[in-house]
């Protein structure tokens, strides 16, 4: 309330300009409560188990390219988005939905080759013999790459991956270079058709489809909610508003998808059996095994998490579970 109060010394209340310089001042508000807690995830955690590669130079870097990013996209996304809830009357968060689902593809459409590049460098994948075998793989899948990269992830962090991102003609198939330096061509290939399968089984479209009524209904309860009063007192803010009501509502959306959480955690691990089981049908089981040994120990990641932690908010199935699943 006292932001929104600094905010009218400078817009019109009420005004969209005046929304989006309380949404905008939430937003740098949040970063600078993020910031430590990022300096010492990165600088202290990530360096004790030497997994950092960052230097303070290039945190700052990225540091503004992200508020760069924030101001450019951001800005006029959020001046649309106060403008349709102002002008599009009792429906505006139908509207409102259609542009935040249209933002959100936009965006996994030009992340590859627009967005990306902000911050890594991509180069072709020199490396003839493993190109010729991750080749081989593709058209054995039936799945067509606008091109095989290698990014510069050492420039950051020791941890390794490997991902497909993109739409359509987009569609590009990225190595960290990392990723290379500790795996064999055969293990790479593995985690190669685990991350196919992902395609194969369309998980991303399937996660899409879920994504768009759900997200539909929550618009639906933030078009009622900013018409309940008790809305805002609950929280204690007596200043009601479109942007007030949208900050708050993004604020208090944990308490709302928390018990979703562990159905999505249950369906995310499905994909990833699902995923396992067709790099074992198109490569070697063995060598998918011996990828995640190196890469569950190469990234310290927890072997034997807490079985009620783990089925609510893990995302993958632990270790031991996916590996006695490929052996089976």
């Amino acid at each position: 309330q006292f932001i929104s109060t600094l905010c009218a010394g400078l817009f019109d209340a009420g005004s969209i300009a005046h929304g989006v310089a309380l949404l905008a001042m939430l937003g740098v508000i949040s970063w600078v409560i993020d910031l430590p807690f990022s300096l010492y995830r990165t600088f202290v955690l990530e360096k004790r188990y030497n997994f950092n590669r960052m230097t303070p130079a290039l945190f700052v870097s990225d540091s503004l390219k992200q508020a760069a990013l924030a101001a450019v996209i951001g800005l006029p996304l959020l001046t649309g988005v106060l403008w349709l809830m102002a002008a599009m009357g009792a429906a505006w968060w139908v509207w409102v939905w259609a542009v935040w689902l249209g933002f959100n593809l936009l965006v996994l459409l030009i992340w590859p080759t627009f967005i990306a590049p902000l911050f890594n460098r991509f180069s072709p994948l020199a490396d003839e013999q493993l190109k010729h075998r991750v080749e081989s793989l593709l058209e054995r899948c039936g799945f067509r790459s606008k091109g095989l990269f290698v990014m510069d992830g050492s420039r950051r962090s020791a941890h390794g991956n490997a991902y497909f991102t993109g739409f359509g003609a987009s569609k590009r198939i990225v190595f960290f270079d990392t990723l290379l330096d500790k795996l064999t061509p055969q293990e790479v290939e593995a985690v190669l058709a685990h991350e196919l399968g992902h395609f194969h089984h369309k998980h991303i479209v399937k996660r899409l489809l879920v994504l768009a009524p759900a997200s539909l209904a929550l618009f639906a309860l933030l078009g009622w909610l900013l018409s309940q009063q008790a809305f805002f007192n609950g929280l204690g803010v007596t200043q009601t508003g479109t942007a007030a009501g949208l900050a708050l509502f993004f604020l208090a959306l944990p308490w709302f998808t928390f018990a979703l959480t562990p159905l999505m955690s249950q369906w995310s691990r499905r994909h990833e059996f699902e995923a396992d089981r067709y790099a074992a049908s198109h490569t070697q089981a063995n060598d998918l095994v011996s990828a995640l040994v190196k890469l569950y120990r190469d990234n310290a990641s927890t072997l034997t998490p807490d079985p009620v932690y783990s089925g609510f908010f893990d995302s993958h199935p632990p270790a031991a579970v996916r590996i006695a699943r490929l052996q089976g």
